[in-house]
């Protein structure tokens, strides 16, 4: 068995303030490290060395390098979700709102190429035993489009325009991170694809067209 995997662990109770300040310790430091050189820099060692902690303690944190850098991600939305509704979208539509909310979620991550090449190939990587952080991403990222549509209780249809927002809006981070797509391309894009959020709007006839 490889020294970065570890068997994964049974379900833990809720962490105590201790345990959450450890937690803590470990993401930034597995940011840190991404950061500076990317998927391959985050080695499991160095990151209990940086956060402090015996490496026994980080796998009981994190089963494996791709838990700890899927979770690094988890950490990295709340932060933007957490400014995105101090700062809110202003369009007028809700599809523009979506469009500048994730384009500036686009930008804080081209800001970190190597954090967000890390923790994109991590979730590339992810297998079933990831898939509740897999999860726990798209729901945070679920709730940051959610939020900048202004809705509360959307409907089938919306949310299936916006689990389609959320595997373009991931693919197209991860063509620009591969340098097979220029950032006016993605905003192109991801603007394209907002438009579906008019398309699933309460009260439009199917069929209709508009204009």
């Amino acid at each position: 068995m490889s020294a970065e995997t570890r068997p994964a662990v049974p379900a833990t109770p809720p962490l105590t303030e201790r345990q959450e300040a450890r937690r803590r310790r470990i993401l930034h430091a597995s940011a840190q490290l991404a950061s500076r050189g990317g998927f391959d820099a985050v080695q499991m060692r160095e990151v209990a060395e940086a956060a402090g902690v015996a490496l026994g303690t980080l796998y009981r944190y994190f089963p494996s390098k791709v838990h700890l850098l899927v979770a690094t991600m988890q950490d990295q939305l709340q932060h933007l979700h957490t400014t995105l509704r101090k700062r809110p979208p202003v369009a007028d539509s809700a599809a523009q709102r979506v469009a500048e909310t994730l384009m500036r979620a686009f930008r804080a991550l081209q800001r970190e190429p190597h954090l967000a090449d890390a923790m994109v190939r991590a979730l590339t990587f992810a297998d079933r035993s990831v898939s509740p952080e897999v999860d726990t991403v798209s729901r945070q990222t679920t709730a940051i489009i959610l939020d900048a549509m202004g809705l509360e209780d959307p409907t089938p249809e919306q949310l299936s325009a916006v689990r389609v927002i959320e595997h373009t809006w991931h693919s197209a981070l991860i063509t620009w991170l591969s340098g097979r797509a220029s950032i006016a391309q993605v905003k192109i894009d991801i603007e394209t694809v907002c438009r579906l959020i008019d398309l699933t709007a309460p009260g439009r006839q199917p069929g209709r067209r508009t204009g």
